[in-house]
């Protein structure tokens, strides 16, 4: 049995707290400062709450970091300044180098270091099919915390930074196609050609993409980051991350659908064009 630390229980998080407590491990999470909705999450998971990061951290041997991308510093950050010394996971949505500076910080702080990747839904059931990609000598560790949970854990490198890029090679084309099929639909629908454009795209596909599109937007606040770091992992490799950051503006123009998706293709598009 392990004792496991969750920051944040938020969409995604929770879930992969959830699954934690799988194999009698206990998980905890701190609840100073956060909304009524993380409150509800970790209820759900059946999560502890032990108040504070701090007394979260004195009792856990593993943090899991499982927050937005602009916060994965100040939490690690958080973390260290509290005196962790056991395994730090950082699970988010982060470039390759970004993981690996945050590496460097906790390792010199005493404390082990392991990279993870996340790529799917949130994880309450087997049946969303999520992935929990993870690399450091370590991993396999973490690995048997989630072993016969609803989220499937894999270790795949022993190389801190191999997690994080296949999170973002993954989600480069998944997310990405989202935003270029988004920004397709806008400019076909500011130039009147919508209608042309899908004679030709036929009915299946039209109907797969304005169902895809619309259901991302709730999500799209969360993607502009990601897209920003799946641009920096481009141009860290040595090609343009120029429509990354294209499709980061996309999902900026969505930030209005948070937690509620548009319904109807038209209803997204009406938000862009104007």
């Amino acid at each position: 049995m392990s004792v496991v630390g969750l920051i944040h229980p938020g969409a995604m998080g929770a879930s992969v707290g959830s699954a934690a407590t799988h194999n009698k491990n206990r998980v905890l999470w701190a609840s100073t400062g956060r909304s009524a909705e993380s409150v509800e999450r970790a209820s759900r998971g059946n999560l502890e709450d032990c108040r504070t990061v701090a007394s979260m951290v004195e009792q856990s041997e593993v943090i899991l970091s499982v927050c937005p991308p602009h916060a994965a510093e100040d939490v690690a950050t958080e973390v260290m300044e509290n005196g962790f010394t056991g395994i730090y996971v950082e699970g988010n949505a982060i470039a390759p180098g970004r993981t690996r500076g945050i590496a460097e910080r906790v390792q010199s702080g005493g404390a082990k270091f392991v990279d993870g990747g996340i790529i799917g839904g949130p994880a309450w059931e087997a049946s969303a099919g999520t992935n929990f990609y993870l690399s450091g000598t370590d991993a396999q560790t973490i690995a048997d915390i989630f072993s016969g949970s609803p989220l499937q854990a894999h270790v795949i490198s022993d190389e801190i930074g191999s997690a994080s890029a296949l999170k973002m090679v993954f989600a480069a084309y998944t997310k990405g196609t989202t935003a270029l099929l988004t920004a397709i639909l806008a400019v076909a629908e500011t130039e009147g050609v919508r209608a042309n454009l899908e004679n030709r795209w036929g009915e299946e596909f039209t109907n797969r993409t304005h169902n895809q599109v619309a259901r991302n937007t709730a999500k799209a606040w969360r993607f502009e980051g990601e897209m920003r770091e799946i641009a920096a992992t481009f141009a860290s490799a040595g090609f343009s991350g120029g429509f990354h950051e294209a499709a980061a503006d996309t999902f900026s123009r969505l930030g209005g659908f948070k937690e509620t998706p548009a319904e109807t293709i038209d209803e997204v598009l009406a938000s862009l064009v104007k």
